[in-house]
């Protein structure tokens, strides 16, 4: 599923940066994230999306919300809480040209769902580009599954689940390390 879709006539090949929402984005909750007034930002984030929009980075969100198909809140609550997400980073100067979002529960056994690589297939896609042009920043494994699995380029962040990521992490796969979306805006518009 996506949101913010646009005519995709439109789209060119450029770079892409496809973040994680919760544990990269905003403060993530083993609870889930159930409603807007819970979304939280990470300090720093939003002015890291602007930094990285200002480099010329198109900013997409690909994220499991299995919580719609727990029945834990609905679409139009997870639109709620996009909604909120989308201010917070526009209040901060930037944007985010896309959400894509599974809203399947973990048994639907659906492409979509991260460590799948559907949701990152949709959007080379839509945007007309390959796994080369697609740089995927998440703080879980299945994050870094999912751009393995797609073969683009993966970043692990230490905020959310990072650190633990970080200890389980295959020695056989390449990723980079950094603390938080900050860094990663740092690094790559460096």
């Amino acid at each position: 599923m996506s949101e913010l879709s646009t005519d995709s006539g439109q789209r060119s090949q450029q770079s892409l940066i496809v973040l994680d929402r919760d544990g990269v984005i905003n403060h993530d909750s083993t609870a889930f994230i159930k409603s807007p007034h819970e979304w939280i930002a990470l300090p720093g984030s939003p002015e890291a999306i602007k930094q990285l929009n200002d480099a010329g980075f198109t900013v997409l969100v690909a994220t499991n919300q299995s919580g719609v198909g727990r029945g834990l809140f609905s679409r139009e609550t997870l639109e709620g809480i996009h909604a909120k997400m989308l201010a917070t980073v526009t209040a901060a100067g930037g944007h985010i040209d896309g959400i894509y979002y599974c809203p399947h529960d973990p048994d639907a056994a659906c492409d979509c769902r991260k460590p799948q690589p559907g949701l990152l297939r949709q959007i080379a896609q839509e945007y007309h580009c390959s796994a080369a042009d697609m740089i995927i920043v998440g703080d879980s494994l299945r994050d870094l599954e999912a751009a393995w699995a797609f073969g683009a380029s993966a970043i692990l962040v230490r905020t959310g689940n990072g650190l633990t990521t970080e200890q389980g992490l295959p020695a056989d796969q390449c990723v980079t390390i950094l603390d938080d979306l900050t860094a990663v805006a740092a690094q790559l518009t460096a």
